[in-house]
Protein backbone atom coordinates (compact mmCIF):
# COMPACT_ATOMS: atom_id res chain seq x y z
CA UNK A 1 0.00 0.00 0.00
CA UNK A 2 1.31 3.46 -0.81
CA UNK A 3 2.24 5.94 1.91
CA UNK A 4 -0.56 8.21 3.08
CA UNK A 5 -0.23 11.65 1.53
CA UNK A 6 -1.97 14.96 2.28
CA UNK A 7 -5.23 15.54 0.47
CA UNK A 8 -4.85 17.99 -2.46
CA UNK A 9 -6.66 21.33 -2.42
CA UNK A 10 -10.21 21.48 -3.78
CA UNK A 11 -12.29 24.43 -4.87
CA UNK A 12 -15.64 25.29 -3.36
CA UNK A 13 -18.61 23.40 -4.81
CA UNK A 14 -19.99 26.80 -5.81
CA UNK A 15 -17.27 26.90 -8.47
CA UNK A 16 -18.21 23.53 -9.98
CA UNK A 17 -19.04 23.34 -13.70
CA UNK A 18 -22.81 23.11 -14.25
CA UNK A 19 -22.70 19.38 -14.88
CA UNK A 20 -21.08 18.44 -11.52
CA UNK A 21 -23.75 18.26 -8.76
CA UNK A 22 -22.63 19.85 -5.46
CA UNK A 23 -23.13 16.60 -3.52
CA UNK A 24 -20.20 15.10 -5.45
CA UNK A 25 -17.80 17.64 -3.94
CA UNK A 26 -15.48 20.27 -5.35
CA UNK A 27 -12.93 20.27 -8.15
CA UNK A 28 -9.15 20.04 -7.60
CA UNK A 29 -7.78 23.57 -7.72
CA UNK A 30 -4.93 22.70 -10.10
CA UNK A 31 -7.09 21.32 -12.94
CA UNK A 32 -7.43 23.49 -16.02
CA UNK A 33 -10.63 24.62 -17.74
CA UNK A 34 -9.79 22.47 -20.78
CA UNK A 35 -9.35 19.35 -18.64
CA UNK A 36 -12.72 19.90 -16.97
CA UNK A 37 -14.39 20.57 -20.32
CA UNK A 38 -13.04 17.30 -21.70
CA UNK A 39 -14.23 15.45 -18.60
CA UNK A 40 -17.73 16.87 -19.07
CA UNK A 41 -18.00 15.68 -22.68
CA UNK A 42 -16.70 12.21 -21.79
CA UNK A 43 -19.17 12.01 -18.92
CA UNK A 44 -22.03 12.40 -21.38
CA UNK A 45 -20.70 9.52 -23.49
CA UNK A 46 -20.46 7.28 -20.41
CA UNK A 47 -23.87 8.42 -19.12
CA UNK A 48 -25.78 6.38 -21.70
CA UNK A 49 -23.73 3.24 -21.08
CA UNK A 50 -24.91 3.43 -17.47
CA UNK A 51 -28.46 4.16 -18.61
CA UNK A 52 -28.60 1.16 -20.95
CA UNK A 53 -27.23 -1.22 -18.33
CA UNK A 54 -29.80 -0.02 -15.79
CA UNK A 55 -32.85 -0.43 -18.02
CA UNK A 56 -32.00 -4.03 -18.91
CA UNK A 57 -31.83 -5.18 -15.29
CA UNK A 58 -34.75 -2.95 -14.23
CA UNK A 59 -37.04 -4.20 -16.99
CA UNK A 60 -36.01 -7.87 -16.86
CA UNK A 61 -39.36 -8.86 -15.37
CA UNK A 62 -41.23 -6.97 -18.11
CA UNK A 63 -39.00 -8.48 -20.79
CA UNK A 64 -39.69 -11.93 -19.36
CA UNK A 65 -43.43 -11.26 -19.54
CA UNK A 66 -43.21 -10.01 -23.14
CA UNK A 67 -41.18 -13.02 -24.28
CA UNK A 68 -42.83 -15.68 -22.06
CA UNK A 69 -39.80 -16.49 -19.85
CA UNK A 70 -39.94 -17.93 -16.33
CA UNK A 71 -37.39 -17.09 -13.59
CA UNK A 72 -34.81 -19.73 -14.56
CA UNK A 73 -35.22 -18.90 -18.26
CA UNK A 74 -34.62 -15.24 -17.44
CA UNK A 75 -31.21 -16.25 -16.06
CA UNK A 76 -30.27 -17.95 -19.31
CA UNK A 77 -31.77 -15.07 -21.32
CA UNK A 78 -29.63 -12.60 -19.37
CA UNK A 79 -26.54 -14.72 -20.03
CA UNK A 80 -27.06 -14.54 -23.79
CA UNK A 81 -27.72 -10.79 -23.70
CA UNK A 82 -24.60 -10.14 -21.62
CA UNK A 83 -22.51 -12.12 -24.09
CA UNK A 84 -23.10 -9.22 -26.44
CA UNK A 85 -20.22 -7.42 -24.73
CA UNK A 86 -17.70 -10.04 -25.91
CA UNK A 87 -16.82 -8.31 -29.21
CA UNK A 88 -15.44 -5.42 -27.15
CA UNK A 89 -12.43 -7.70 -26.63
CA UNK A 90 -11.56 -7.21 -30.30
CA UNK A 91 -12.97 -3.71 -30.68
CA UNK A 92 -11.24 -1.72 -27.91
CA UNK A 93 -7.67 -2.70 -28.95
CA UNK A 94 -8.31 -0.80 -32.19
CA UNK A 95 -7.99 2.36 -30.09
CA UNK A 96 -4.28 1.56 -29.83
CA UNK A 97 -4.10 1.52 -33.63
CA UNK A 98 -6.50 4.20 -34.94
CA UNK A 99 -6.87 6.45 -31.89
CA UNK A 100 -9.09 6.85 -28.86
CA UNK A 101 -11.22 9.72 -30.23
CA UNK A 102 -12.06 8.15 -33.60
CA UNK A 103 -13.14 4.84 -32.09
CA UNK A 104 -15.13 6.48 -29.28
CA UNK A 105 -17.23 8.54 -31.68
CA UNK A 106 -17.86 5.48 -33.86
CA UNK A 107 -18.99 3.51 -30.80
CA UNK A 108 -21.41 6.28 -29.77
CA UNK A 109 -23.10 6.17 -33.18
CA UNK A 110 -23.47 2.38 -33.30
CA UNK A 111 -24.65 2.01 -29.69
CA UNK A 112 -27.36 4.63 -30.32
CA UNK A 113 -28.61 2.88 -33.46
CA UNK A 114 -28.48 -0.47 -31.67
CA UNK A 115 -30.69 0.88 -28.90
CA UNK A 116 -33.33 1.81 -31.47
CA UNK A 117 -33.18 -1.66 -33.02
CA UNK A 118 -33.53 -3.23 -29.56
CA UNK A 119 -36.76 -1.32 -28.99
CA UNK A 120 -38.21 -2.98 -32.10
CA UNK A 121 -37.59 -6.57 -30.89
CA UNK A 122 -40.56 -8.92 -31.25
CA UNK A 123 -38.98 -12.09 -29.83
CA UNK A 124 -36.35 -12.99 -27.27
CA UNK A 125 -34.01 -14.06 -30.09
CA UNK A 126 -34.36 -10.70 -31.83
CA UNK A 127 -33.67 -8.88 -28.57
CA UNK A 128 -30.49 -10.91 -28.00
CA UNK A 129 -29.28 -10.31 -31.57
CA UNK A 130 -29.89 -6.56 -31.42
CA UNK A 131 -28.15 -6.35 -28.06
CA UNK A 132 -25.18 -8.12 -29.61
CA UNK A 133 -25.07 -5.19 -32.02
CA UNK A 134 -25.22 -2.72 -29.14
CA UNK A 135 -23.52 -3.84 -25.94
CA UNK A 136 -20.01 -4.28 -27.35
CA UNK A 137 -20.05 -0.64 -28.45
CA UNK A 138 -21.53 0.51 -25.13
CA UNK A 139 -18.78 -1.24 -23.17
CA UNK A 140 -16.10 -0.07 -25.59
CA UNK A 141 -17.23 3.55 -25.31
CA UNK A 142 -17.17 3.31 -21.52
CA UNK A 143 -13.64 1.90 -21.48
CA UNK A 144 -12.38 4.51 -23.95
CA UNK A 145 -13.63 7.40 -21.81
CA UNK A 146 -11.56 6.05 -18.92
CA UNK A 147 -8.50 5.64 -21.17
CA UNK A 148 -8.74 9.27 -22.29
CA UNK A 149 -9.09 10.61 -18.74
CA UNK A 150 -6.21 8.42 -17.58
CA UNK A 151 -3.92 9.72 -20.31
CA UNK A 152 -4.90 13.39 -20.07
CA UNK A 153 -5.18 13.98 -16.31
CA UNK A 154 -2.20 14.59 -13.99
CA UNK A 155 -1.02 11.69 -11.83
CA UNK A 156 -2.16 13.26 -8.56
CA UNK A 157 -5.74 13.65 -9.81
CA UNK A 158 -6.27 10.59 -12.06
CA UNK A 159 -8.28 8.83 -9.39
CA UNK A 160 -10.46 11.90 -8.85
CA UNK A 161 -10.97 12.31 -12.60
CA UNK A 162 -12.04 8.71 -13.15
CA UNK A 163 -14.18 8.83 -10.02
CA UNK A 164 -15.95 12.03 -11.12
CA UNK A 165 -16.41 10.63 -14.64
CA UNK A 166 -18.13 7.56 -13.21
CA UNK A 167 -19.95 9.49 -10.50
CA UNK A 168 -21.71 11.93 -12.81
CA UNK A 169 -22.31 9.22 -15.42
CA UNK A 170 -23.93 7.09 -12.71
CA UNK A 171 -26.82 9.54 -12.81
CA UNK A 172 -27.67 7.57 -15.96
CA UNK A 173 -28.71 4.77 -13.60
CA UNK A 174 -31.03 7.28 -11.94
CA UNK A 175 -32.56 8.33 -15.25
CA UNK A 176 -33.12 4.68 -16.13
CA UNK A 177 -34.78 4.10 -12.75
CA UNK A 178 -36.93 7.23 -13.08
CA UNK A 179 -38.27 6.26 -16.50
CA UNK A 180 -38.69 2.65 -15.38
CA UNK A 181 -41.01 3.89 -12.64
CA UNK A 182 -43.48 4.78 -15.42
CA UNK A 183 -42.89 1.65 -17.51
CA UNK A 184 -46.47 0.45 -17.08
CA UNK A 185 -47.78 3.82 -18.30
CA UNK A 186 -45.42 4.56 -21.18
CA UNK A 187 -46.98 4.23 -24.66
CA UNK A 188 -44.73 1.33 -25.70
CA UNK A 189 -43.69 0.04 -22.27
CA UNK A 190 -40.06 -1.07 -22.02
CA UNK A 191 -39.53 -0.27 -25.71
CA UNK A 192 -39.74 3.46 -24.98
CA UNK A 193 -36.87 3.07 -22.51
CA UNK A 194 -34.61 1.83 -25.31
CA UNK A 195 -35.72 4.58 -27.69
CA UNK A 196 -34.32 7.13 -25.24
CA UNK A 197 -30.94 5.48 -25.75
CA UNK A 198 -30.73 7.09 -29.21
CA UNK A 199 -30.21 10.54 -27.67
CA UNK A 200 -26.40 10.65 -28.27
CA UNK A 201 -27.04 10.77 -32.04
CA UNK A 202 -28.74 14.14 -31.66
CA UNK A 203 -25.74 15.64 -29.85
CA UNK A 204 -23.06 13.97 -31.96
CA UNK A 205 -21.75 17.30 -33.39
CA UNK A 206 -21.12 18.54 -29.84
CA UNK A 207 -19.29 15.32 -28.97
CA UNK A 208 -17.10 15.61 -32.07
CA UNK A 209 -16.03 19.10 -31.06
CA UNK A 210 -15.42 18.22 -27.42
CA UNK A 211 -13.53 14.90 -27.59
CA UNK A 212 -9.81 15.25 -28.31
CA UNK A 213 -7.11 12.74 -29.15
CA UNK A 214 -4.72 12.26 -26.24
CA UNK A 215 -1.19 13.61 -26.35
CA UNK A 216 0.18 10.26 -25.20
CA UNK A 217 -1.39 8.53 -28.20
CA UNK A 218 0.05 11.16 -30.53
CA UNK A 219 3.53 10.59 -29.09
CA UNK A 220 3.31 6.81 -29.13
CA UNK A 221 1.48 6.23 -32.38
CA UNK A 222 0.59 9.42 -34.26
CA UNK A 223 3.46 9.49 -36.78
CA UNK A 224 3.22 5.76 -37.51
CA UNK A 225 -0.55 5.97 -38.05
CA UNK A 226 -0.09 8.84 -40.51
CA UNK A 227 2.36 6.72 -42.55
CA UNK A 228 0.39 3.46 -42.74
CA UNK A 229 -3.19 4.80 -42.92
CA UNK A 230 -6.37 3.74 -41.11
CA UNK A 231 -7.04 0.55 -43.12
CA UNK A 232 -3.63 -0.93 -42.40
CA UNK A 233 -3.99 0.08 -38.76
CA UNK A 234 -7.30 -1.77 -38.47
CA UNK A 235 -5.85 -4.90 -40.11
CA UNK A 236 -3.20 -4.95 -37.38
CA UNK A 237 -5.78 -4.57 -34.62
CA UNK A 238 -4.73 -7.68 -32.67
CA UNK A 239 -1.11 -6.62 -32.27
CA UNK A 240 -1.75 -4.64 -29.05
CA UNK A 241 -3.29 -7.76 -27.47
CA UNK A 242 -0.20 -9.77 -28.33
CA UNK A 243 1.99 -7.02 -26.86
CA UNK A 244 -0.06 -6.98 -23.69
CA UNK A 245 0.09 -10.72 -23.03
CA UNK A 246 3.76 -10.97 -23.98
CA UNK A 247 5.04 -8.05 -21.92
CA UNK A 248 2.75 -8.00 -18.86
CA UNK A 249 1.31 -11.50 -18.34
CA UNK A 250 1.18 -11.31 -14.53
CA UNK A 251 -0.67 -7.99 -14.46
CA UNK A 252 -3.09 -9.17 -17.15
CA UNK A 253 -3.79 -12.38 -15.23
CA UNK A 254 -4.29 -10.59 -11.92
CA UNK A 255 -6.71 -8.02 -13.33
CA UNK A 256 -8.52 -10.77 -15.20
CA UNK A 257 -9.07 -12.69 -11.97
CA UNK A 258 -10.26 -9.60 -10.12
CA UNK A 259 -12.56 -8.54 -12.96
CA UNK A 260 -14.11 -11.92 -13.76
CA UNK A 261 -14.66 -13.03 -10.16
CA UNK A 262 -15.98 -9.68 -8.95
CA UNK A 263 -18.27 -9.54 -12.00
CA UNK A 264 -19.65 -12.99 -11.21
CA UNK A 265 -20.39 -11.93 -7.65
CA UNK A 266 -21.44 -8.30 -7.96
CA UNK A 267 -23.13 -8.02 -11.35
CA UNK A 268 -25.28 -11.12 -10.87
CA UNK A 269 -26.43 -9.82 -7.48
CA UNK A 270 -27.53 -6.56 -9.12
CA UNK A 271 -28.85 -8.04 -12.36
CA UNK A 272 -31.75 -9.88 -10.74
CA UNK A 273 -32.36 -7.38 -7.93
CA UNK A 274 -35.28 -5.44 -9.50
CA UNK A 275 -36.99 -8.68 -10.53
CA UNK A 276 -36.54 -10.02 -6.97
CA UNK A 277 -38.14 -6.94 -5.41
CA UNK A 278 -41.08 -7.07 -7.81
CA UNK A 279 -41.79 -10.81 -7.72
CA UNK A 280 -40.70 -11.75 -4.18
CA UNK A 281 -41.28 -8.55 -2.20
CA UNK A 282 -44.28 -7.19 -4.12
CA UNK A 283 -42.65 -3.88 -5.04
CA UNK A 284 -44.01 -1.82 -7.92
CA UNK A 285 -41.76 -0.32 -10.62
CA UNK A 286 -42.49 3.08 -9.10
CA UNK A 287 -41.37 1.93 -5.65
CA UNK A 288 -38.08 0.64 -7.01
CA UNK A 289 -37.59 3.86 -8.97
CA UNK A 290 -38.18 5.95 -5.85
CA UNK A 291 -35.61 3.95 -3.88
CA UNK A 292 -33.08 4.14 -6.71
CA UNK A 293 -33.38 7.90 -7.07
CA UNK A 294 -33.52 8.89 -3.40
CA UNK A 295 -30.96 6.45 -1.97
CA UNK A 296 -28.96 6.28 -5.19
CA UNK A 297 -27.62 9.77 -4.46
CA UNK A 298 -25.77 8.30 -1.49
CA UNK A 299 -24.68 5.24 -3.41
CA UNK A 300 -23.07 7.01 -6.34
CA UNK A 301 -20.87 9.01 -3.98
CA UNK A 302 -18.87 5.77 -3.89
CA UNK A 303 -17.28 6.82 -7.19
CA UNK A 304 -15.92 10.05 -5.80
CA UNK A 305 -15.04 8.59 -2.41
CA UNK A 306 -13.09 5.85 -4.16
CA UNK A 307 -11.27 8.33 -6.38
CA UNK A 308 -10.23 10.63 -3.56
CA UNK A 309 -9.29 7.83 -1.17
CA UNK A 310 -7.38 5.99 -3.89
CA UNK A 311 -5.37 9.11 -4.77
CA UNK A 312 -4.43 9.40 -1.12
CA UNK A 313 -4.14 5.82 0.18
CA UNK A 314 -3.86 3.70 -2.96
CA UNK A 315 -5.99 1.78 -5.44
CA UNK A 316 -5.46 -1.63 -3.89
CA UNK A 317 -6.76 -0.63 -0.46
CA UNK A 318 -10.02 0.69 -1.93
CA UNK A 319 -10.62 -2.38 -4.11
CA UNK A 320 -9.85 -4.74 -1.25
CA UNK A 321 -12.31 -3.06 1.12
CA UNK A 322 -15.04 -3.02 -1.53
CA UNK A 323 -14.67 -6.69 -2.48
CA UNK A 324 -14.57 -7.97 1.10
CA UNK A 325 -17.62 -6.03 2.30
CA UNK A 326 -19.93 -6.58 -0.68
CA UNK A 327 -21.12 -10.10 0.34
CA UNK A 328 -22.13 -8.78 3.77
CA UNK A 329 -24.35 -6.10 2.25
CA UNK A 330 -25.77 -8.53 -0.32
CA UNK A 331 -26.75 -10.97 2.43
CA UNK A 332 -28.37 -8.14 4.40
CA UNK A 333 -30.37 -7.11 1.34
CA UNK A 334 -31.63 -10.50 0.22
CA UNK A 335 -31.95 -12.22 3.62
CA UNK A 336 -32.62 -9.28 5.97
CA UNK A 337 -35.91 -7.61 6.99
CA UNK A 338 -37.76 -6.44 3.84
CA UNK A 339 -38.58 -3.01 5.29
CA UNK A 340 -34.88 -2.17 5.63
CA UNK A 341 -33.75 -3.11 2.09
CA UNK A 342 -32.90 0.48 1.03
CA UNK A 343 -30.02 0.57 3.53
CA UNK A 344 -28.07 -2.49 2.33
CA UNK A 345 -28.98 -1.61 -1.27
CA UNK A 346 -27.30 1.78 -0.84
CA UNK A 347 -24.23 0.11 0.66
CA UNK A 348 -24.13 -2.39 -2.23
CA UNK A 349 -24.23 0.44 -4.77
CA UNK A 350 -21.57 2.40 -2.89
CA UNK A 351 -18.98 -0.40 -2.70
CA UNK A 352 -19.78 -1.67 -6.20
CA UNK A 353 -19.11 1.75 -7.70
CA UNK A 354 -15.93 2.11 -5.65
CA UNK A 355 -14.72 -1.25 -6.95
CA UNK A 356 -15.67 -0.52 -10.57
CA UNK A 357 -13.99 2.86 -10.75
CA UNK A 358 -10.74 1.58 -9.22
CA UNK A 359 -10.67 -1.56 -11.34
CA UNK A 360 -11.03 0.53 -14.50
CA UNK A 361 -8.34 2.88 -13.20
CA UNK A 362 -5.91 -0.01 -12.68
CA UNK A 363 -6.77 -1.51 -16.06
CA UNK A 364 -5.69 1.66 -17.84
CA UNK A 365 -2.79 2.61 -15.53
CA UNK A 366 -0.88 -0.66 -15.41
CA UNK A 367 -0.13 -0.97 -19.13
CA UNK A 368 1.83 1.10 -21.68
CA UNK A 369 0.16 3.50 -24.13
CA UNK A 370 0.62 1.12 -27.06
CA UNK A 371 -1.48 -1.55 -25.29
CA UNK A 372 -3.79 0.46 -23.03
CA UNK A 373 -6.85 -0.05 -25.23
CA UNK A 374 -6.05 -3.76 -25.47
CA UNK A 375 -6.01 -3.94 -21.68
CA UNK A 376 -9.53 -2.49 -21.62
CA UNK A 377 -10.68 -5.00 -24.24
CA UNK A 378 -9.21 -7.92 -22.33
CA UNK A 379 -10.83 -6.72 -19.13
CA UNK A 380 -14.19 -6.38 -20.89
CA UNK A 381 -13.87 -9.95 -22.14
CA UNK A 382 -13.08 -11.40 -18.72
CA UNK A 383 -15.74 -9.36 -16.91
CA UNK A 384 -18.31 -10.47 -19.48
CA UNK A 385 -17.32 -14.11 -19.13
CA UNK A 386 -17.54 -13.70 -15.37
CA UNK A 387 -21.09 -12.35 -15.32
CA UNK A 388 -22.25 -14.77 -18.04
CA UNK A 389 -20.85 -17.74 -16.14
CA UNK A 390 -22.32 -16.31 -12.94
CA UNK A 391 -25.76 -15.99 -14.57
CA UNK A 392 -25.52 -19.59 -15.78
CA UNK A 393 -24.59 -20.81 -12.28
CA UNK A 394 -27.39 -18.70 -10.80
CA UNK A 395 -29.96 -20.34 -13.10
CA UNK A 396 -28.74 -23.83 -12.16
CA UNK A 397 -28.67 -23.07 -8.41
CA UNK A 398 -32.14 -21.57 -8.62
CA UNK A 399 -33.45 -24.73 -10.25
CA UNK A 400 -31.81 -26.75 -7.45
CA UNK A 401 -32.50 -24.59 -4.38
CA UNK A 402 -35.53 -22.66 -5.61
CA UNK A 403 -34.84 -19.61 -3.40
CA UNK A 404 -33.47 -16.36 -4.82
CA UNK A 405 -32.87 -14.94 -1.34
CA UNK A 406 -30.33 -17.72 -0.75
CA UNK A 407 -28.84 -18.15 -4.22
CA UNK A 408 -27.93 -14.50 -4.86
CA UNK A 409 -26.00 -13.99 -1.58
CA UNK A 410 -24.14 -17.23 -2.35
CA UNK A 411 -23.16 -15.86 -5.75
CA UNK A 412 -21.81 -12.67 -4.13
CA UNK A 413 -19.14 -14.69 -2.28
CA UNK A 414 -17.12 -14.76 -5.51
CA UNK A 415 -15.85 -11.28 -4.60
CA UNK A 416 -13.84 -12.77 -1.73
CA UNK A 417 -11.89 -14.86 -4.24
CA UNK A 418 -11.39 -11.73 -6.34
CA UNK A 419 -9.91 -9.96 -3.31
CA UNK A 420 -7.14 -12.55 -3.09
CA UNK A 421 -5.86 -11.51 -6.52
CA UNK A 422 -5.38 -7.88 -5.45
CA UNK A 423 -1.99 -8.80 -3.98
CA UNK A 424 -0.73 -9.63 -7.50
CA UNK A 425 -0.94 -6.05 -8.83
CA UNK A 426 1.41 -3.16 -7.94
CA UNK A 427 0.20 0.16 -6.52
CA UNK A 428 -0.24 2.94 -9.09
CA UNK A 429 -1.47 5.91 -7.05
CA UNK A 430 0.24 9.26 -7.74
CA UNK A 431 2.71 7.76 -10.22
CA UNK A 432 3.07 8.92 -13.81
CA UNK A 433 1.84 6.35 -16.33
CA UNK A 434 5.31 6.07 -17.86
CA UNK A 435 6.77 5.16 -14.45
CA UNK A 436 4.19 2.43 -13.93
CA UNK A 437 4.73 0.81 -17.32
CA UNK A 438 8.46 1.59 -17.68
CA UNK A 439 7.88 3.54 -20.92
CA UNK A 440 10.05 6.39 -19.80
CA UNK A 441 8.64 9.77 -18.77
CA UNK A 442 8.28 12.03 -21.85
CA UNK A 443 10.18 15.27 -22.03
Amino acid sequence: MSESLPAPGYRSVRENPWWIPPFLGGVPASLSKDQLSLLGVLTFALFFERYDISIFSNALKQLGTSFGLDKAQQGDFASWVLLGALPAFLLVPLADRVGRRRLLLFCVVVMSLGSVLTSLSQTALQFVLFQFATRAFLISAALLTVVIVTEEFPAEHRGWGIGMLSGVAAIGFGLGALLFGFVNHLPFGWRTLYLVGATPLVLLPWLRRGVIETQRFHRARGAELAREGSLQAILGGLRPLATLVREQPRRALALGLIGSLSSAGVNVAFLFLPEFLQSERGWSPGGFAAMSIFFGVFGIVGNLAAGRLADRFGRRAVILCALLTFPLFAAAFYMGPPRFVPLPWTAMVFVNMANQVMLRALTTELFPTRARGAAGGLQALLETLGVVFGSFVYARLLEWLGDQSLVLPLMSLATILAALAVALVPETARLELEQISDEGVPS
